[in-house]
């Protein structure tokens, strides 16, 4: 067994959700001890019951990553706990303000964006400014193919809030480098999530209709967004600055 992430402290925002909690139980279960950070306090608790389950090390916190407080309060918190924080996961995400452009609502806009992009610059502000000034870390962005392509009718607020964590990343990687901080990004495509699925449709459906479009014929398994994951955050890519990594099937190919 690997143990890439052994004795360092990893922390997870959106960690309740299936690609949270999967990516969660990946670093566990190589050494790690990971925090589950999001604000439905009893997902997060079951979320790490999972990882404890499995033989690994786990904690939650509640936290709104939209609110620069809470933010801050969180990587306190992992540091205090924890002794340090060595990985930061900005996983936190929502897929509201569903409709054409012209129909969106104001405020649904508004939380998409706040969520999904204003949230990942605020975790990343706590996180890096604890890691400069405690030997250097590794941050790694959950964006989306779909700010890649942004072919999906209806979803332009998603698709510009995951175009600006992809944009985010690479100015954070480049602003951030030389204080032994290492930005990247995963850009998953269709996952077997319960955000793949529309409305009344069942996993066989979907996958019969995601077949005709994904190259590889299938939606992914978090498990495989997780591995990518890991491997950005781990020593195996140190090279790597500001990479955009596009999990997908070959859907943007």
């Amino acid at each position: 067994m690997r143990a890439r992430f052994a004795d360092r402290v990893v922390l997870v925002t959106g960690g309740a959700g299936a690609i949270g909690r999967v990516t969660a139980r990946a670093f566990a279960g190589e050494g790690a001890t990971v925090v589950l950070a999001g604000r439905d306090e009893e997902s997060l608790v079951r979320a790490a019951e999972e990882v404890r389950a499995g033989g690994g090390r786990a904690d939650h916190m509640v936290a709104d990553v939209t609110v620069s407080e809470d933010a801050a309060a969180m990587v306190s918190s992992v540091v205090h706990r924890h002794g340090g924080l060595h990985v930061a996961v900005n996983n936190a995400g929502t897929f509201g303000a569903i409709g054409p452009v012209a129909e969106i609502d104001d405020d649904a806009w508004r939380t998409v964006i706040d969520v999904n992009l204003t949230g990942v610059f605020l975790s990343m502000k706590h996180e890096i400014a604890h890691m400069r000034a405690h030997g250097g870390g590794t941050i790694v962005n959950i964006a989306s193919n779909i700010g890649v392509h942004g072919r999906r009718p209806g979803l332009a607020a998603y698709a510009a809030s995951k175009a600006g964590v992809s944009i985010l990343t690479r100015t954070a990687a480049i602003d951030h480098i030389a204080d032994g901080v290492r930005v990247n990004a995963v850009s998953p495509g269709a996952s077997d999530t319960p955000m793949s699925l529309r409305p009344g449709e069942t996993r066989a459906q979907r996958d019969a209709r995601l077949k005709a479009s994904i190259p590889a014929g299938r939606p992914s398994d978090p498990s495989e967004v997780a591995e990518a994951v890991l491997w950005l955050a781990s020593d195996e890519s140190a090279y790597l600055v500001g990479h955009d990594m596009v999990v997908d099937g070959g859907t943007t190919a």
